[in-house]
């Protein structure tokens, strides 16, 4: 298990914390899921990203939707093809096989190679989503109805699973899982993703954007708070334009790459006391 535990140390583009690294690492090494929580923007699925890059795996990703069912990422059958088929006299409609597909969770389980299994916002589906996963996730094995046969994983998965807390996840699931909250980073922290993207980026223009940027978080009456990603691109536009450094503690330029919320900018133009003069622009 010792060795396993060192698996994951992290990327060059992706800042990792002790905390997290281990959380990786001991969820690789049990062979359960990590559950990953955190407010949008902290990097949640980049983490999938990284952990494939770093230990050189492809990365299978499941983006949920409202409407996602379980049965979606296990196998689909094409019944309409073969109805197709039947009336044409295309192919042999009697070989069921050919009209299962694969959905992502059994493209998975079906590799050669050891992939990395991004399960991404679980929350947005429904109630029963989680539950409906519990056997396959945890045996690593489902069952074709139409063929009568179980596909079984040929190497494990690591799977991880991202949520952005829309929703409470039920507790049968939770023990099948390995957890970590994501928090947001602290000025420090950011600074280092900061450097990550923008190596040779301007350290005042850093300075003069990260104290506007943390002054806005702070703002309670926010309904939508700038995220990290936000941040980047903000940095970016600000690098692009060749604004004179001064302008942007006194008028937040580009507050729309910020927020997205008219109510947002509203409530932060209207905020005298922090010294800040903000300007649509």
């Amino acid at each position: 298990m010792a060795d396993k535990m060192k698996r994951f140390t992290g990327s060059d583009d992706y800042v990792v914390t002790k905390e997290l690294m281990n959380a990786v690492n001991v969820a690789i090494a049990l062979q359960k899921p990590l559950l990953i929580k955190g407010e949008p923007g902290t990097g949640k699925t980049m983490l999938a990203e990284a952990i494939a890059k770093a230990l050189n795996m492809q990365l299978i990703i499941w983006g949920i939707k409202s409407t996602t069912k379980a049965q979606e990422g296990l196998y689909v059958y094409d019944t309409v093809q073969r109805l197709y088929d039947s009336q044409f006299g295309e192919g042999d409609v009697a070989d069921i096989k050919q009209y299962i597909k694969l959905g992502k969770l059994g493209e998975a389980f079906v590799s050669e190679e050891q992939v990395v299994l991004l399960i991404d916002e679980i929350d947005k589906a429904d109630l029963e989503f989680p539950n409906d996963l519990l056997w396959e996730l945890d045996k690593m094995e489902f069952y074709i109805n139409e063929t009568k046969e179980t596909i079984k994983t040929k190497t494990r998965p690591i799977v991880i699973i991202t949520s952005n807390a829309e929703k409470e996840l039920p507790d049968a699931f939770l023990r099948r899982c390995i957890f970590h909250y994501i928090e947001f980073p602290d000025q420090d922290r950011m600074e280092e993703i900061v450097k990550v993207h923008f190596n040779d980026i301007n350290g005042k223009l850093v300075a003069q954007a990260m104290e506007a940027f943390y002054s806005i978080r702070e703002m309670k009456e926010l309904q939508k708070k700038p995220s990290t990603s936000e941040l980047l691109d903000w940095l970016q536009a600000l690098m692009i334009s060749g604004i004179d450094l001064e302008r942007i503690k006194k008028e937040i330029p580009f507050v729309g790459v910020l927020l997205k919320k008219n109510q947002d900018i509203d409530t932060m133009c209207e905020v005298k006391q922090k010294g800040y003069s903000f300007k649509r622009w």
